[in-house]
């Protein structure tokens, strides 16, 4: 029985450990995603600048391609 007990609580050790592990995983993951949303937004709004000054009357993301 104690056998048994001892390996149940080893199994449970273990288990909050990996599970202490994959929180810290998706924590970094938040921020690592919070973080290329913030460069992917600058990205864009500095494209949009970039069509706005070369003059162009509708920005090139909007427009089709030449084969439609």
């Amino acid at each position: 029985m104690n056998d048994r007990l001892t390996k149940l609580e080893e199994l449970v050790a273990h288990l909050a450990r990996v599970s202490e592990d994959l929180s810290d995983v998706v924590a970094r993951q938040e921020k690592d995603l919070v973080r290329l949303r913030k460069t992917v937004e600058m990205l864009n709004q500095r494209e949009a600048e970039r069509e706005a000054d070369a003059g162009g009357t509708v920005p090139l993301a909007d427009q089709k391609p030449p084969h439609w």
